[in-house]
């Protein structure tokens, strides 16, 4: 047996880490945290507020192991991540299996190279309690939150709802966003456009600097520009730099991976998470911007072999977020000779992206040559400005570029402008005013929101993937693609001495992978705000990330922290449970012309709905008729036509094989039945519209489907046993679980007894991608 057991987190880092240490010692991994609060109950004393933890289910076998190779170790290194939560998972280790401090060292690393394992294995410390208390304060807050504002939420709002302390203050960003967008009242002005001709080859582009207001104050320019001259009458130019950005840290990573690539916050991190584990790049949870004295000497090195000692700048970066944990490093390479050009693809995007941000960090600034041409107008006080751009020296541009969130960026870059002189007549080729419109706020994609909730304190570099990831699983958000809409738009030109002017159209609006409020979201996040303000408040959540700093640094107790915000909180629960009224977003649409009735929309049990009649207040009274909204329709915007139209469904257009045909809209959006078969309607046909003919076709079209789909089922004991055609293939359909089928069998030949025996020993997916060759 091994003189040293070394406890990591993940299996994969167990494996890297074993490559470095000798045969006295063998890695394990606790696969992640071994423990938590109790499931049953709070799980906190809320006097004394200590918390009460249980080995969880799924972690009882890992714990047994690493129990019996830690009696027969000499020595038990705990080395898991060097923050907060590596910190207390080291501790539950320590204290689930009644580890003894005389033989337990604690190591931390920033990277997972052979140099800095053997450096922490030199260097090992205790268990940092502050740390630990840090990481306690926060579970125990946020379970207090949940465990006493969900039930709050399931009486005032809806059942089954939940309630986080960070995740609430996600939402609010969005909602409160929303809200603007929809506040948001559009203003159109007239960009000025000029185009003339320069020794006959080459065309400048010059604009008024300022947009004009109205329609008619552009026409008067244009006109009177019809017999205009146009004189250069000052030509400067300057040089310009543009600098490197910092290394990236957790969320500046997050949010570049999801402006070039697309990626959603936690495919980022997941994708980081196992080059980490790889040993290819430093942790991936940090929030300082900052390179050790080695990591920049490499850097240095290469830049000068690969570029040139004109491309090195050597710089130091300091955070502008506040309660950066400066010790730690930015993420980088770990070793920068390797540039990610062999790794899997799947890796290979992050790696690289990772790798030019850390060398563009220690590279030169790009110097440009910046060219202002003012224009005369002889009809006019206004002047014309055109605006060019000469790169004199790439510097870091030549590795790499930052991406942007904006949006409204100019459609044309600044370019290289033609010879001109001051003084010089221009031959104007033509001049438009073009009708813009001003744009409301863009709504949040994930990587935008990260970068608010790092600007308001919200969370830290640790938090923000779980935090997205729950409130889109919790229905309070959802990231979606939205098709824009079709609006017109004034252009005016004038060409060859003639004014012209036109009625255009344009589609604007259209949103990709944005994140939008649900209605209960927005229900939620207004009934927080109205009774728990105080909780979901940025610099609330904030201060209280500070606190957790000042308990990880010492300085504070953090069961006095936490009794401190209990006691109020607590009181709130009590008052807002016994006085606050239910909360259903209820609005009045207008009253239906036939029944003379209230139409009404609000949340209902089941979700968002209009409602035809008065909720009855005994049940002698008549019951109102309800109707769910559409997945494209909310709460705050379904208007009193569309309520009506809701109301005609369901409705029966004709039979099927005798039996009614019916076309409604359920949660899942619209369909026709007819007894217990359904289909869906496409998206983009209108259910109303749906005739007897198509609905027998989309009926004939789904039991051709399942017909196809269905291949044979055994009436085994353990339950009914179906052999189906996937997307993916056959496959095997068990209790609501699919099983695999080999490749090489047949599925049409399958015998119950075989299908029975994959149930039981299922195939294990395959992990990771092709081993390279060596």
């Amino acid at each position: 047996m091994a003189k040293n057991l070394v406890i990591v987190e993940s299996p994969a880092k167990a494996k890297t880490i074993e490559k470095y240490l000798g045969k006295d010692f063998v890695v394990k991994s606790s696969v992640g945290h071994i423990r938590d609060l109790v499931k049953k109950g709070l799980g906190v004393n809320t006097e004394t507020f200590e918390p009460e933890y249980a080995i969880s289910e799924d972690k009882k076998t890992v714990v047994r192991e690493l129990k019996s190779l830690a009696k027969k170790s000499e020595t038990v290194w705990l080395a898991t991540d060097e923050d907060r939560e590596g910190e207390a998972i080291s501790w539950h280790l320590f204290e689930a299996l009644g580890l003894k401090k005389e033989n337990t060292k604690r190591v931390v690393y920033h990277e997972i190279t052979k140099e800095a394992i053997l450096k922490a294995i030199e260097n090992p410390r205790e268990i940092d309690i502050n740390m630990v208390n840090a990481q306690q304060a926060r579970r125990v807050l946020d379970r207090l939150v949940g465990f006493e504002l969900s039930p709050v939420l399931w009486k005032k709002v809806k059942p089954s709802l939940s309630a986080g302390r960070v995740q609430s203050v996600a939402v609010k960003m969005i909602v409160e966003r929303e809200k603007e967008i929809i506040a948001f009242e559009p203003v159109s002005s007239f960009k000025v456009v000029a185009h003339f001709d320069v020794d006959g080859k080459t065309i400048l582009k010059a604009e008024l600097a300022k947009s004009m207001a109205t329609e008619g104050e552009a026409e008067e320019f244009l006109k009177g520009c019809l017999d205009a001259e146009f004189n250069i009458t000052k030509l400067e130019k300057k040089p310009a730099k543009k600098s490197s950005t910092a290394p990236f840290t957790t969320s500046t990573l997050q949010q570049e991976a999801g402006r070039k690539f697309g990626y959603a916050v936690s495919q980022t991190m997941g994708v980081a998470q196992k080059l980490y584990e790889q040993g290819h790049i430093t942790y991936m949870r940090t929030d300082s911007v900052s390179l050790s004295d080695f990591a920049t000497g490499a850097i240095s090195d290469e830049i000068t072999k690969s570029y040139g000692k004109e491309y090195l700048q050597v710089k130091s970066y300091k955070n502008k977020t506040k309660g950066a944990q400066e010790a730690h490093e930015a993420i980088r390479p770990t070793d920068i000779a390797v540039k990610g050009s062999e790794m899997d693809p799947q890796f290979r995007s992050l790696y690289e992206l990772i790798w030019k941000r850390t060398i563009s960090s220690q590279m030169s600034d790009a110097q440009f040559e910046r060219t202002t041409v003012k224009i005369d107008i002889s009809t006019s006080e206004k002047q014309l400005v055109a605006k060019g751009e000469v790169l004199i020296f790439d510097g870091f541009l030549k590795v790499y570029m930052e991406g942007t969130d904006d949006e409204q960026s100019e459609e044309d870059s600044n370019k290289l402008l033609p010879e001109l002189t001051e003084g010089e007549t221009l031959v104007l080729t033509n001049m438009n005013a073009r009708q813009k419109f001003s744009y409301h706020p863009a709504r949040y994609t994930e990587a935008s929101l990260v970068k608010k909730m790092e600007e308001n304190g919200v969370g830290r570099p640790s938090t923000y993937a779980p935090t997205i990831s729950t409130i889109q699983r919790r229905t309070y958000v959802e990231k979606e693609d939205r098709d824009g809409y079709e609006r017109e738009y004034r252009s005016m030109t004038i060409e060859n001495g003639e004014f012209n002017s036109v009625i255009n159209k344009e589609n604007t609006g259209a949103e990709k992978s944005k994140l939008f409020p649900t209605d209960i979201g927005i229900l939620v996040s207004d009934f927080l705000g109205t009774y728990f303000g105080g909780i979901i408040d940025y610099s609330f959540t904030a201060n209280i990330e500070k606190e957790f700093d000042e308990i990880a640094a010492g300085n504070k107790e953090w069961k006095a922290v936490i009794a401190d915000f209990y006691g109020p909180f607590h009181s709130t629960v009590e008052e807002t449970t016994e006085k606050s009224e239910r909360v259903t977003g209820l609005r009045t649409l207008g009253v239906d012309p036939k029944t003379k009735l209230n139409v009404y929309a609000r949340m209902g049990r089941y979700g968002a709905m209009v409602q035809l009649g008065e909720t009855p207040e005994n049940d002698d009274d008549p019951k109102p008729k309800y109707a769910g909204l559409r997945k494209e329709q909310s709460l705050s915007s379904v208007t009193f036509e569309e309520a009506l139209d809701l109301f005609k469904l369901p409705k029966v257009v004709g039979e099927f094989n005798g039996k009614d045909l019916k076309v409604a809209i359920g949660r899942f959006g619209p369909y026709v039945q007819s007894g217990s078969l359904f289909a869906s309607i496409p998206k983009g046909e209108e259910p109303l519209d749906v005739s007897l003919d198509r609905a027998i076709e989309l009926m004939e079209a789904k039991i051709l489907a399942d017909k196809e789909k269905f291949i044979n089922s055994f009436d085994h004991e353990a339950g009914e046993i179906q052999v189906l055609n996937g997307r993916w293939g056959p496959y095997i359909k068990h209790l609501k679980k699919n099983y695999k089928i080999p490749k090489d069998d047949d599925p049409k030949k399958l015998t119950m007894e075989t299908a029975y025996e994959l149930i039981k020993n299922p195939i294990k997916p395959k992990r990771g991608g092709k081993k390279k060759k060596k």
